[in-house]
């Protein structure tokens, strides 16, 4: 999803007609000079990135624990079930399984909620670091004499490159540059990758029906 929507930002950003017309007048010209880019890497690996996805994550903090309660709440309900069973009756039993579904049902919904509002607010940071990145990285294209320039956020074939050696990154001078730009030190710590964070517990077993 995240990386969907950094295509459609590049998209407005950087506008894909011009990109490809580029590819079209140049694919063929002597002495093109190609590079290739990571913009999701730079977004994340930049000092503003790493800093303001740190923070999302504090912010989910409290609905991540919220959800982990909800879950260890439906899991003792499903062990008192489980061991309990046969000492209830049937019209306990019914209530307990239909608790714990109405329980299991609220829980996927504040999931499902959380985790999209996490990958709406993720996907804004990345919009707002790129529309301030762009220009950075315009200005290292035409410094260094490029004709060409592809972007390997995505691995082949979702993305456009098949292959690409190392000299022809310049993923991270652009991340150096911006960082000098924006004046924003690293955070004092290395933290996950937000790519990697999700504001959920892990889904609860279902109920025994035994």
């Amino acid at each position: 999803m995240i990386k969907n929507f950094v295509w459609v930002t590049v998209a407005v950003v950087f506008g894909l007609p011009l990109f490809a017309l580029a590819q079209t007048e140049t694919a063929n010209a002597t002495g093109t000079k190609i590079g290739t880019i990571n913009i999701e890497q730079a977004v994340y690996a930049s000092n503003e990135g790493r800093r303001d996805f740190e923070t999302l994550e504090k912010k989910f903090e409290p609905k991540q624990n919220e959800l982990k309660s909800l879950a260890d709440e439906i899991d003792s309900f499903k062990k008192q079930l489980n061991t309990q069973q046969d000492k209830l009756n049937d019209e306990s039993r019914g209530k307990l399984i239909k608790l714990i579904e109405s329980k299991q049902k609220s829980f996927e919904r504040a999931k499902q909620d959380a985790q999209e509002d996490f990958q709406n607010q993720r996907g804004e940071v990345v919009s707002q670091i790129l529309r301030k990145m762009a220009p950075v990285i315009q200005k290292y294209f035409t410094d260094h004499g490029y004709t060409l320039l592809l972007d390997t956020s995505q691995p082949w074939p979702q993305g456009p490159v098949v292959l690409a050696g190392p000299t022809a990154d310049i993923t991270q001078p652009v991340v150096e540059a911006y960082n000098t730009l924006s004046g924003i030190p690293a955070p004092a710590a290395a933290t996950p990758s937000p790519k990697s964070s999700k504001p959920a517990a892990t889904k609860p077993a279902a109920p025994s029906r035994q």
